[in-house]
């Protein structure tokens, strides 16, 4: 495990001495004391970076390519433990661990191939009606990007944002939670052992005021990209306005599940559970608002009850673990704090709730389902972030799209129905910049990944996620041999 930040190259520790305490949320027991950058860290890696840009935004799609693959199969080597130590700062079961961290490799690897494309799309001829000029298309890196990770997903998240920048020509600071940094700062290990040049990655962890706050407002980052909560994102949005800099914002999410009165309730009872109790309920996009058609309701309601409470809950490391603890203290007591509010708001809790019966330590919570959850509740507007479903019912489709789509955000929905052509017509009136027929959750690195009012600004994955780091530039050139004529003639 690292002590160190890694700034234009090196391993360095914190100008001011800081540490992260990093706790094993399985047990409660400190697990290791990571490196706590302050702004004087983030002024020189910020420095670092900017000194780094004039050279590495003149490498082609080609050469940085290269570099992307060599990641991706050095991330691809390190699997078994960088998944280990997701599961020992995050939490999450091993087995999503090792999907994450296949899934960090792959997007690498897609990058690579998009930065080699970049090449060809270079200097694109666009058809313009005067025959007198040659006009093109030029597309290029915008220069030191700011990159603030969550802690749910910590390399995964990382790869989303790190990969595009380089395939980009970007140079960067990456800052990981101050929960969960460990990974991150393998990243940056596994990219020095690449042949990185040095300056191009930076990675600094740290608390938010201390090393994310001016990293926001530092004057050289011409690009900032974020994932997280609503309140911190509207504070990096705001210190992005002082300098007009780019912005990307991936952030909360109360995301509908509805499901229809003709779907195979066997498989509704699969993906809703899939929706909300993957990865303890700590998603973005999880499904925790379940509108289901009255015909069905008390039978789905049921099922759900019966199979949740099968789910194995545990440390991650233990073999066949579902459910893992939550991240931290202050995440366990804000989801419980959830809890007895719904309860106090007349919701009806029909399964968990509490600490499992077996696990006197760590950060754990049953899954949790709350039925008839009144519509003004908190419970049912606010992201919870938790292995916490909360149910309501609806009669017909005009009611079931106005439900879901009545929420200040829009980041994920989902739709169940044997009825394709219905399914068509709700994901095209729902408010979500994701949409999910007859499944929850599922997530490619080539497909746009985004949401609407206050889920967040921009798109991260594909080719939307390159878009992020690049400038597009117009060159136009007159062509004719004859003088323009215009003043002299």
């Amino acid at each position: 495990m690292r002590d160190k930040l890694f700034i234009d190259g090196r391993w360095v520790s914190p100008i001011k001495g800081g540490t992260l305490p990093v706790i094993n949320p399985a047990n409660e027991v400190l697990l290791h004391q990571a490196p706590g950058a302050t702004q004087e860290d983030i002024n020189a890696a910020v420095e670092a970076a900017s000194a780094a840009s004039s050279s590495w935004r003149k490498t082609t799609g080609k050469e940085r390519a290269v570099f992307l693959r060599a990641i991706s199969e050095g991330i691809s080597k390190r699997r078994d433990a960088l998944a280990r130590l997701e599961v020992l700062d995050n939490g999450k079961p091993l087995p999503e661990a090792l999907w994450d961290i296949d899934d960090a490799a792959g997007c690498f690897a897609f990058y690579a191939d998009l930065a080699e494309d970049l090449d060809h799309l270079q200097n694109d001829f666009l058809p313009v009606p005067d025959e007198r000029f040659d006009c093109r298309v030029r597309y290029e890196p915008i220069g030191v990007a700011g990159q603030i990770i969550p802690w749910n997903y910590p390399l995964l998240m990382a790869s989303w944002k790190v990969a595009p920048a380089l395939a980009a020509g970007c140079t960067m600071v990456l800052k990981p939670s101050e929960l969960t940094p460990l990974t991150a700062l393998e990243l940056a290990a596994i990219s020095e052992e690449a042949g990185l040049p040095k300056g191009v990655l930076n990675v600094v962890s740290g608390y938010g005021p201390e090393a994310g706050a001016p990293l926001a407002a530092h004057p050289k980052v011409r690009k900032l990209a974020f994932t997280g909560s609503v309140p911190t994102g509207s504070r990096v949005m705001l210190a992005a306005a002082q300098d007009i800099k780019n912005v990307s914002l991936e952030l909360g999410g109360k995301s509908p599940f509805i499901v229809f009165d003709d779907a195979d309730i066997e498989a509704a009872v699969e993906w809703v559970m899939f929706g909300i109790f993957w990865n303890q309920g700590q998603v973005c996009s999880a499904t925790s608002r379940l509108l289901v058609q009255r015909g069905i309701a008390s039978r789905l309601s049921e099922r759900l009850a019966e199979e949740s409470q099968r789910i194995t809950i545990g440390n991650g490391l233990a073999p066949d673990i579902l459910l893992g603890p939550l991240v931290s203290e202050g995440q366990y007591q804000k989801v419980t704090r959830f809890v007895e509010q719904g309860r106090s708001e007349g919701a009806r809790l029909i399964a968990g709730g509490k600490r499992p019966a077996h696990l006197s330590k760590g950060y754990f919570l049953e899954p949790t389902i709350f039925v008839d959850v009144p519509r003004n509740s908190v419970l049912w507007r606010e992201e919870i972030f938790g292995p916490v479903l909360c149910m309501n019912t609806f009669a017909s489709e005009e009611e079931a799209i106005h439900e879901a789509n009545d929420s200040e955000f829009g980041l994920a929905a989902a739709v169940m129905s044997q009825d394709l052509a219905r399914c068509d017509r709700v994901a095209a009136a729902l408010d979500a910049g994701i949409v999910w027929i007859n499944c929850s959750q599922p997530t490619f690195t080539q497909a746009p990944w985004g949401g609407m009012k206050k889920s967040g600004i921009g798109r991260e994955l594909g080719k939307w996620g390159l878009d992020n780091y690049l400038e597009v530039k117009q060159v136009t050139r007159y062509t004719s041999p004859k003088p323009w004529g215009w003043y002299m003639k």
